[in-house]
């Protein structure tokens, strides 16, 4: 890989992942039906918001508020405190 562009932290490769982390996941087909489709989904958005997976599971799986948990986060509330909030 020959160096496109200097960075400030060293160098972007020409061919360095171009895709989006989204692009790059594949939809999981889980026995379950919708509920499970849309648990996944809940983790997924918990999990790119910045909440560490056992936290975005135990949010994923419950009634908490998905936009109010992800607005906690942008906000700067640390995820243990928003789970705490939320659940």
């Amino acid at each position: 890989m020959v160096p496109n562009q200097p960075f400030a932290a060293g160098f972007v490769y020409g061919n360095a992942n171009h895709t989006r982390m989204s692009e790059m996941t594949n939809t999981i087909e889980h026995e379950g039906g919708e509920q499970a489709k849309v648990e996944s989904w809940r983790l997924h958005v918990l999990i790119e918001a910045g909440y560490p997976l056992p936290l975005a599971e135990r949010l994923a799986g419950s009634a908490a508020d998905l936009h109010g948990a992800v607005e906690l986060i942008s906000k700067g509330c640390a995820p243990e405190t928003a789970a705490e909030i939320l659940l």
